[in-house]
């Protein structure tokens, strides 16, 4: 088979109808080529690229020309006609009309008022006389009575769906061309309180391609039958596949891509997260964004003097400023705690707790305040439980802080519970859960654990970065909510841990809408 009847055989009709205008005319418009092959302007465009991406046929030549179209006003006044028009009627029925009058009247806008009148006063139509009377002075409003008949000539062609917009140059009238131009038409494409609209329409104009000429011939006797892709039975039944044109398929071509739905990828690790703790044998712990500064600081043995609860460090809830009141005796105990160590052997903090400040609402800084309402809540022992919290604070935005976060809080509590199992936990979320190949523990101090450390892992792009602290629940936590057994607790940042898993550099891009990063991205433990 030769190459022209290999290329003939792949072309649509579209492009053989296209081709086969060119055969008596050395260059067409895409206008021309429409009206000589029957086809839609859309149909045209189609074909034209094409045959453009095949070398067949080239553009020559493009030049802009200039439309006049009716804005939505001009839509409007073909109907209730122009401000102009329509005064100088009601001037004519109402002798002794005044402006004031027709203000009162409400019958057209304030500046649609204001334009007409200068005008009309402009054009030595009307004038103005003593107490605002409209009289109608003795010149024509022929200049008004123009523009109405040609906003009525483009309604017209509009409506009819005839040729419109109309060339600048097809304006027969040549001042109604002058009029439209200076007077009357949108300053700003498409917009502006005036009747018409200049809309610039590119005419492009095509030839065939040098050396592809000899193609002409070939296309001249054939008939562009409709084109088929797929034989059906009822095509065979009916005999209609008869005469019918198949489709050739390509199997070198790559095939489409399927963009089919799913869950956005870090939200895909956020529930592998889940699912392999409860698979664990944990069980998920619940707690409110909105929370109150004693389960998220005072509960955890967190002084009231402490840098963590200033402004700057964490978000406060401005209506309503408070919670209502806390449960004892949680309460009682937890400030006996601060003040003196209460029953835990401690000494306490030393200082006069504000059971009021307690009350103050923040957004949650952090995952470990689900823990202690968890405690509080008389927990199954021996027990294992998690959180996947949201936890807010006033942190500068760059490629691993962010102002809201998630975390990933956990606590173990029973008779056997030690640190070197907490060393076995954390070293398997890094690794199991974030995909982490190189680890490291730092020694850490919180106010509520003791021993306390920190997790840190090693981003392929990176480099070392925290993913969180951990460490075993001193007495003056656990005791004032009820707690007698050994408790060990995390709280690891899961957005972090994501940016391992997922394989990204910059903790932002865990909320992209990039549609082909969401698409491609996968988790790659």
């Amino acid at each position: 088979m030769t190459d022209t009847k290999k290329l003939l055989e792949g072309m649509h009709p579209f492009e053989i109808k296209v081709l086969q205008a060119f055969i008596n005319n050395r260059k067409l418009s895409e206008d021309r080529i429409g009206e000589m092959t029957g086809l839609m302007e859309s149909q045209v465009s189609m074909a034209i690229g094409w045959l453009q991406a095949k070398g067949i046929i080239e553009l020559v030549e493009e030049e802009v020309a200039e439309m006049a179209a009716l804005t939505e006003i001009g839509i409007r006044y073909a109907d209730e006609k122009l401000p102009e028009i329509r005064i100088l009627d009601w001037a004519k029925n109402e002798p002794g009309l005044t402006i004031g009058k027709l203000k009162e009247m409400h019958l057209l806008e304030p500046e649609e008022l204001s334009s007409a009148i200068g005008a009309l006063r402009g054009s030595g139509v009307i004038k103005i006389g003593q107490g605002g009377i409209i009289e109608i002075a003795q010149n024509d409003p022929i200049k008004f009575l123009m523009i109405q008949e040609f906003i009525k000539e483009l309604d017209g062609n509009r409506r009819d769906k005839r040729e419109y917009p109309i060339p600048k140059d097809k304006i027969k009238n040549e001042a109604i061309r002058l009029i439209y131009l200076e007077e009357y038409t949108a300053n700003k494409r498409g917009g502006g309180e005036k009747p018409f609209k200049i809309i610039e329409k590119r005419r492009r104009i095509y030839a065939i391609s040098g050396g592809k000429e000899d193609l002409l011939k070939d296309v001249e006797g054939l008939v562009a039958a409709e084109e088929v892709s797929q034989l059906t039975p009822l095509m065979l039944k009916d005999g209609s596949w008869r005469g019918k044109r198949f489709r050739r398929y390509n199997i070198s071509l790559r095939p489409p891509r399927l963009s089919i739905g799913r869950k956005h990828p870090y939200r895909e690790f956020l529930d592998q997260v889940k699912s392999r703790l409860v698979a664990m044998g944990f069980v998920e712990m619940r707690g409110p964004l909105v929370e109150s500064e004693f389960w998220n600081m005072d509960a955890l043995y967190m002084p009231q003097f402490h840098p963590a609860r200033e402004i700057h460090d964490v978000y406060f809830v401005k209506k309503p400023g408070y919670s209502k009141e806390i449960d004892e005796p949680y309460l009682s105990q937890v400030a006996m705690t601060h003040n003196d160590g209460w029953k835990t052997g401690s000494r306490g903090w030393g200082y006069k707790f504000d059971k009021e400040r307690a009350r103050r609402l923040i957004l949650r800084s952090q995952g470990t305040a689900v823990s202690a309402r968890t405690l509080a809540g008389k927990p199954g022992i021996p027990g294992r439980y998690f959180s996947i919290a949201r936890c807010f604070r006033y942190d500068q935005v760059d490629a691993t802080h962010a102002p809201d976060f998630y975390q990933v809080e956990g606590i173990v509590l029973g008779e056997e519970i030690n640190f070197r199992m907490l060393l076995g936990l954390l070293e398997l979320f890094a690794v199991k859960m974030a995909g982490a190949r190189d680890v490291r523990f730092l020694p850490a101090y919180f106010p509520f654990t003791e021993p306390s450390v920190e997790l840190h892992v090693k981003h392929p792009g990176l480099g070392w970065m925290e993913l969180g602290g951990a460490g075993l629940f001193r007495p003056e936590v656990t005791m004032p909510l009820g707690i007698r057994v050994p408790v060990i607790a995390w709280g690891l940042g899961l957005d972090r841990m994501a940016m391992i898993a997922l394989g990204i550099e910059d903790i932002r891009d865990l909320f992209s809408t990039d549609l082909d990063m969401i698409r491609t991205k996968r988790v790659r433990i």
